[in-house]
């Protein structure tokens, strides 16, 4: 039969609580025996869940022949022996019936129902399996590629995960079939649909992987006290041993790299410091903005401020390329850092880059600033060639610059 096959195939290839299954099928035959007879109140409905059998029992009192008055909760003493000749007046008649008594269209609308209500169980089964995993690495195959989102097919559940196109790291390049690893970001039902979103871009895939290259932080030897990330770009990442006999950084980075080479391989060749943690605010800082050297720092706590001095040749190493490296030392140690460049005596004529805005445009400035040139002669010191390599700047508007730059001086 049509409904009872509907529930052994679905009762056969999902892994969902029996009691569960029982009960909706139970409803479901009960809304179809209202429906003929108006109660179930005298009907028993026996569901097999190990082999799919259902059993449908009409139960009703046997009176002398007669003496009917309810035709639903009672049955004559001759029309029970016609069921089993056992039957005494008194007892319960049990009288099975065949489903297909109940009508065509009435079991085809039955099957509709159930075949709803197990595809409602079945989401309600996946949102269940996933709303507490968030954090949690998965790998998964590329089902499809849409226009905004990824359709990946999570390679232990067989259930569809999306990973959005603003989840992906920059170069990150998939077909479909394509083994993607990723971790579980967020979960929701939406329309009474289960939405698991994943992620590529947030920092608990990096904590994530560093997990699975070194064994000595799922051990609990290795804490990471934080992560912040430009995805694709550059991460640092702050850890910490309990244990004085291990370091901390040179576990994570591993023999000539070879821990670490695999998770930057799998980030897309993202920039990865390693750093101890500290609660000394400025030795933080100072590691935060590696691989500069740091020369002075001076705190003011009260603002959350920090006026970090370098010499010039560590200024653009500090700034790091489009400013990458000093935005994520500001979010790791949770200061805004200023850099400044020590003065040298000899250079004390040097004129600051801001008071050529009214010749050159903010912008170009900027470009400047963020290879770590906040000065005229700090500019004047490259070379055309190397100004033109480090910032996004046309080789004409450099020149434009450089013959600005150098007319102040030589006026001066």
């Amino acid at each position: 039969m049509n409904l009872i096959e509907s529930f052994s195939q679905f009762k056969a290839g999902k892994n969902m609580d029996r009691p569960t299954l029982v009960r909706v099928l139970e409803d479901v035959f009960r809304t179809l025996i209202k429906k003929k007879y108006g109660s179930d109140d005298n009907f028993e409905v026996i569901v097999n869940t190990t082999n799919g059998d259902l059993e449908l029992w009409k139960v009703r009192e046997i009176v002398p022949d007669g003496e009917v008055t309810d035709v639903l909760t009672q049955i004559s003493f001759s029309e029970a022996q016609l069921i089993d000749e056992d039957y005494e007046v008194g007892e319960e008649c049990y009288e099975q019936l065949d489903v297909e008594s109940f009508g065509r269209r009435a079991i085809m609308a039955a099957r509709q129902t159930l075949v709803s209500r197990i595809t409602e169980l079945e989401k309600e089964d996946v949102y269940k399996k996933y709303k507490d995993r968030a954090g949690e690495l998965v790998l998964g195959e590329v089902g499809q590629i849409m226009k905004k989102d990824l359709l990946v097919i999570d390679d232990a559940t067989d259930n569809e995960l999306i990973l959005p196109r603003s989840e992906m790291i920059k170069g990150d390049f998939f077909r479909k079939g394509d083994m993607i690893k990723a971790v579980i970001k967020h979960v929701e039902m939406r329309n009474n649909n289960p939405i698991i979103i994943i992620s590529r871009t947030d920092s608990k895939f990096l904590e994530k992987l560093m997990e699975q290259e070194v064994p000595e932080i799922e051990d609990g030897l290795i804490t990471i006290k934080d992560i912040v990330r430009i995805p694709g770009i550059r991460a640092k990442v702050a850890v910490e041993s309990y244990d004085d006999r291990i370091d901390p950084v040179g576990a994570c980075v591993g023999m000539k790299g070879s821990r670490i080479h695999g998770i930057v391989r799998e980030l897309r060749n993202e920039n990865i410091d390693i750093i101890n943690f500290t609660n000394n605010t400025i030795l933080y800082i100072q590691r935060s903005l590696t691989p500069a050297k740091v020369s002075k720092i001076e705190l003011d706590d009260e603002n959350m401020k920090a006026a970090v001095y370098l010499k010039p040749d560590q200024v653009s190493m500090a700034i790091g390329k489009n400013g990458a490296n000093i935005k994520l030392a500001s979010r790791l140690t949770k200061y805004e850092i200023d850099i400044y460049r020590e003065v040298d005596e000899n250079l004390i004529d040097d004129v600051d880059l801001d008071e050529f805005s009214d010749e050159i445009e903010e912008w170009i400035i900027d470009q400047f600033k963020n290879i770590g040139c906040d000065t005229a002669k700090s500019v004047l010191d490259l070379n055309r060639e190397e100004l033109a390599r480090r910032t996004d700047l046309e080789e004409e508007t450099i020149d434009d610059v450089l013959n600005i730059l150098q007319s102040e001086f030589e006026e001066n």
